[in-house]
């Protein structure tokens, strides 16, 4: 095996320009995949975690039909305090559960007192939704980030209603809303922070405290909206999005119906649509990848099959085996695709290294996206098996083709 590896690497160096052109295109294709992988990694990682850590938690729990409404923040639709006690028992017994967030969720009018517009709120558990989404307060422009994330008769306003009502910091404001049964309620809050807005659904939202938004609705129970919930690893997802739906099903209404529903992330973000856009790129780059190296790896051993026939020929008449000559034709091919893949590896890590020490920085809507991309060991060994593999399938046919060659025809050959 060493010999043949010795000669392949002979045979390779003897055309060291058609060599090093044919890797080095392997080696471009091989950094376009790597960087292209490693950028869009970031891009979502860094979306994903904002959506999630900041709004909508991993998981969130509805009562069954809440989302195909939820535009309307219907009030008719909560979680009732039996059934939010089933859910608390069920987050309780699941490992990957890391924290969950009861909201009350409605929409109110917001008055400056001399201006009026509409507000969409969350009225939280301080405590439990610092846990459930701790990046929230990440977005606290305006205000104390390190009190509690919203206090009693205080409210968190998105930033684009502060500057459209210019409503500041400290200010007066007051919270108009209309309960499940008509009846109108309001009260008058300070502004306790201004939040920046983030993509998605739920990134306009303000926040008050969880007892001042059953006050605002008269409500005379726990009721609650939603109950998002963060998980101790997203890896852990889909596992865990199992577990509690069979948990969550043994909640029955009257009707001997599941009274819940369970959702992810994605199935509430119109964000994991660009996800599964980014994920077919990627696809469609791979494709790009191996139709480079084969084209050029077999482009290449053609060549050196047309040039070598006597050579072949004499290899042959001196009693070589064809599983030999096919060998040393696999192995040059499998040479050229390990070394054009090597240098594309360490040339991304290099990039990538660059990149991380001076990182992409741009807007993506009204947030400002810092790219620092990361290349995973999974994914550089897979690139680099699937060139290797690819440099070997366009080796066979010019190796099968020096293999079946005639001795006595090849050494005619002109």
């Amino acid at each position: 095996m060493s010999s043949t590896l010795k000669l392949a690497m002979r045979n390779l160096l003897r055309y060291r320009r058609r060599t090093l052109l044919t890797a080095l295109l392997i080696t471009l294709g091989v950094v376009a995949l790597l960087l292209f992988v490693a950028a869009a990694g970031s891009f979502k990682q860094t979306m994903v975690g904002s959506i999630t850590d900041s709004m909508l938690g991993h998981l969130q729990i509805h009562r069954k039909g809440y989302t195909a409404s939820m535009d309307n923040l219907p009030l008719t639709m909560s979680l009732q305090p039996r059934a939010v006690g089933l859910i608390e028992d069920a987050l309780k017994a699941d490992p990957a559960v890391a924290a969950y967030s009861k909201r009350v969720k409605l929409g109110a009018m917001f008055s400056n007192f001399t201006e009026n517009s509409s507000i969409r709120l969350n009225g939280v558990d301080a405590a439990a939704e610092d846990l459930a989404v701790p990046a929230l307060r990440q977005r606290i422009s305006e205000g104390d980030k390190t009190g509690p994330l919203v206090a009693p008769g205080k409210v968190l306003v998105p930033a684009l209603l502060a500057r459209g009502m210019k409503v500041k910091l400290g200010d007066s404001v007051v919270l108009v809303a209309t309960n499940a049964s008509g009846s109108v309620n309001g009260k008058t809050f300070i502004v306790g922070g201004i939040l920046e807005g983030v993509t998605g659904p739920g990134g306009r939202d303000g926040y008050i405290d969880i007892k001042d938004a059953r006050e605002l609705l008269r409500m005379d129970k726990d009721e609650v909206m939603e109950v998002a919930v963060r998980l101790k690893n997203i890896d852990q997802l889909s596992a865990a999005q199992k577990r509690l739906a069979t948990a969550l099903d043994a909640i029955r209404n009257k009707e001997d119906k599941a009274a819940t529903e369970l959702h992810t992330w994605a199935e509430l973000s119109p964000f994991a649509n660009i996800v599964k856009m980014i994920d077919m790129m990627t696809f469609f780059i791979r494709i790009m990848l191996v139709a480079i190296v084969l084209v050029s790896v077999m482009n290449v051993m053609l060549m050196a099959v047309y040039e070598r026939i006597r050579e072949i020929g004499t290899l042959a008449a001196i009693g070589t085996q064809p599983r030999k000559l096919m060998a040393i034709f696999l192995s040059e091919g499998l040479l050229l695709g390990l070394a054009g893949a090597a240098a594309g590896v360490a040339l991304s890590y290099a990039v990538v290294a660059l990149l991380n020490l001076y990182p992409i920085v741009f807007n993506f809507g009204r947030e400002q996206i810092t790219l620092r991309p990361m290349l995973a060991t999974v994914e550089v060994l897979g690139v680099l098996g699937l060139a290797v593999l690819v440099s070997g399938l366009a080796s066979l046919q010019p190796a099968w083709r020096a293999a079946r060659m005639d001795p006595i025809d090849a050494l005619r050959h002109v």
